[in-house]
């Protein structure tokens, strides 16, 4: 029994490839572009567009109201810095203030023609003096009303005295200076003010 060899033809069987056919593309392409069936772009509906809008508006507020908080936020971090600045030395100021009047009644109680004293009250003098520029450089400015008239703001009345050579409410005596620091006041001038006399 002879052997025939029989060959069977070889089938070449390819698989579907895995890229997407093209009518599948088109249908993604048109799904991510917002298409419909017929290929036609969807329009938003009237009601889509009014709330987009709306919100829109919220958000553009939203945003203006911020901008005006941080704005306003900074003005008054400067503020505050530029208050710092002028009036940190206020407090310290006004605790020297008292070593200023004693060195002007240490002057007042030297003054005359006493040679033991005169050494002294020069000392006292040039004391009085480096302190009086030392304020000035850091713009601390002494109020000494004598003859003007009476300010409530910057004086406190400590008497009322009849004088009749003098307008009534006009400082007469400067019992203890006052002192501004950068136009603020620290501490009022204590004066004695004229009234109108009794009877007049």
């Amino acid at each position: 029994m002879a052997k025939q060899d029989k060959k069977q033809p070889e089938v070449n069987e390819q698989p579907e490839s895995a890229e997407t056919r093209p009518d599948d593309a088109q249908q993604v392409e048109s799904a991510v572009e917002g298409e419909g069936p017929s290929g036609q772009l969807s329009e938003p509906s009237e009601d889509a567009l009014a709330a987009m809008e709306e919100e829109l508006t919220l958000a553009r507020d939203a945003v203006l109201r911020a901008q005006a908080d941080a704005q306003n936020v900074m003005r008054r971090a400067e503020q505050d810095v530029e208050k710092a600045r002028k009036f940190a030395l206020e407090r310290f100021c006004a605790e020297l203030l008292p070593v200023v009047d004693n060195l002007e009644r240490a002057l007042e109680a030297t003054s005359g023609d006493d040679e033991i004293v005169k050494p002294i009250a020069e000392g006292v003098q040039l004391t009085l003096k480096s302190f009086q520029d030392a304020l000035k450089k850091f713009h601390i400015e002494a109020i000494d009303p004598a003859g003007e008239p009476f300010d409530p703001q910057l004086h406190q009345a400590m008497s009322m005295v009849d004088n009749p050579d003098v307008e009534p409410n006009t400082v007469i005596f400067v019992m203890q200076k006052g002192y501004t620091l950068n136009g603020r006041l620290v501490r009022p001038a204590m004066v004695m003010v004229s009234k109108t006399p009794e009877g007049a």
